[in-house]
Parts: structure tokens; sequence; C-alpha cells
């Protein structure tokens, strides 16, 4: 089972996420781009779970 690699920020909608950008997740996968994730101080704003660093996926993959 492969992660919904989403390719925008869901806060700042304008961030774009390639695979291979760092980006920060939730476990349902809600995405957000670094400086919205700290700035979240790392609590997912749509379930309250824990934001970590997503893996990184080769393009093409």
């Amino acid at each position: 089972m492969a992660l919904d690699m989403r390719d925008k920020c869901e806060r700042c909608t304008t961030a774009a996420l390639p695979h291979d950008a760092a980006a920060l997740i939730c476990s349902y996968e809600c995405t957000f781009c670094v400086p919205c994730g700290e700035a979240m101080r790392g609590v997912c704003p749509n379930c309250g779970g824990e934001l970590v660093a997503r893996p990184r996926r080769a393009i093409g993959a």
C-alpha cells in the first residue's frame, strides 16, 4: 500500500510539493509544507495527529 503523495500543501495551497520535496504528513496522509507544519507546531489541524517527515519518492516511481 503506497502513500498518497499529494502535490500541494493543504494549508497554504500554494506550496508545490513534488514527490522529492520535503513535506510533513500525519497518519491520515494530510500533507503540509515544512513552514506550515512548523507554524502548526507539528499538529495536524484535520485530525490532531502528529506531523512527521514524509518519505521522499524518486521522480517517476
